[in-house]
């Protein structure tokens, strides 16, 4: 069998096709996607569930929309990348933490209140819930539309320190705590007594083995990952901190699309959101479990702890975040309202449901 040169060159196009070095379909649309997380799909929740965002909605549209997820904060910082997105030209879409959030709609703060969810159960119907997704509206305001919440490493926080186990308030006295560069984080340990370190992520192992922190906190997983049972003796997963991750996408960019192709984005998103939840907390499951092995010793706070520690925290925190950053006490009542009216009728249902 022979092939004249037509044969050949199409041949050659198909190859190139299918090995992904020429698009086979010519897209109308680009979102590029940029997060911290590793571009791995087994360590953390924010890259699998972009490039599942990536192949639903590419799918949804044809290959329209071409989706690039790019990890590790290739393209920048999330504060960068979310000024990018604002424009909508070189970034379409970033996953920014609470406290880069709050650089362009400050009143994210108030979920960095102390202990405001129970369990994953209220975390999860507050951030998936219609309250919250009226308040993120908030943020069309700097550009940017709210597309969901994904669990930052599980969301749930665990202390790590090299002096003593946290069971008390009084554990916590004294201790030097690295905190990340947010001020909401500085104002809850002052208030339970600790000392609070502002670093960025870098220079914390280095901090710890020095002594120039004591310890920190983070989801499980960071402790796993970054295997700090080798330079901190004692964790408690104390959960007094969710910490979240906000997918925002440029409005701009988006107001630009067919109505069918953001109603695609919105499903598509939706569905990420959801798949991101399980895939977090596996991954706090599986770092207290490695927690608990190699750590001297581990606990987790009960809910009368939890309350203790709440009693103490929540009054400082919000005097500050009403007085000195500046947010509408009314505001604050309201979200409070809402989680325990979210608590409320949650434990109602699974009790009229599964306790008959």
């Amino acid at each position: 069998m022979t092939l004249d040169k037509a044969g050949i060159a199409a041949a050659a196009l198909a190859l190139l096709v299918c090995t992904g070095l020429v698009p086979a379909h010519a897209a109308k649309y680009t979102m590029v996607i940029s997060h911290l997380a590793p571009e791995d799909l087994g360590n953390n929740e924010m890259h699998p569930a972009m490039k599942h965002f990536e192949s639903i909605l590419e799918a949804a549209t044809g290959g329209d929309i071409d989706v690039q997820v790019f990890g590790n904060g290739q393209l920048g910082s999330e504060v960068e990348t979310a000024r990018q997105a604002q424009a909508g030209r070189l970034v379409q879409a970033s996953l920014i933490s609470s406290g880069a959030m709050s650089s362009f709609f400050p009143d994210y703060q108030i979920v960095t209140t102390p202990f405001l969810f129970p369990d994953y159960r209220i975390a999860r119907a507050y951030f998936d819930g219609e309250w919250h997704a009226n308040f993120m509206r908030g943020t069309l305001k700097s550009g940017l539309r709210y597309l969901g919440t994904l669990d930052d490493g599980g969301g749930f926080v665990a202390f790590t320190n090299n002096k003593r186990l946290i069971k008390t308030v009084a554990d916590i006295k004294g201790l030097k705590i690295r905190v990340e560069e947010n001020p909401a984080h500085v104002a809850t340990m002052k208030a339970l007594g600790a000392s609070a370190t502002p670093l960025p992520w870098g220079e914390v192992i280095t901090a710890l083995n020095t002594g120039l922190a004591d310890g920190q906190f983070n989801a499980p997983g960071v402790s796993l990952a970054f295997k700090l049972w080798e330079v901190n003796d004692y964790t408690t997963w104390s959960g007094h901190v969710y910490n979240s991750v906000s997918w925002v996408v440029s409005d701009k960019w988006f107001g630009k699309l067919p109505k069918n192709y953001q109603e695609a984005v919105l499903e598509s998103a939706r569905e990420a959101v959801q798949v991101s939840h399980g895939i977090a907390v596996l991954a706090a499951i599986k770092g207290w479990e490695a927690s608990c092995k190699n750590f001297k010793k581990c606990h987790i706070l009960t809910q009368a702890e939890k309350q203790a520690m709440a009693e103490v925290a929540r009054p400082a925190w919000r005097k500050w975040v009403t007085g000195d950053f500046g947010i509408k006490e009314k505001l604050v009542d309201d979200l409070w309202q809402e989680v325990a009216r979210l608590e409320r009728e949650t434990d109602q249902r699974d009790h009229r449901r599964y306790g008959r």
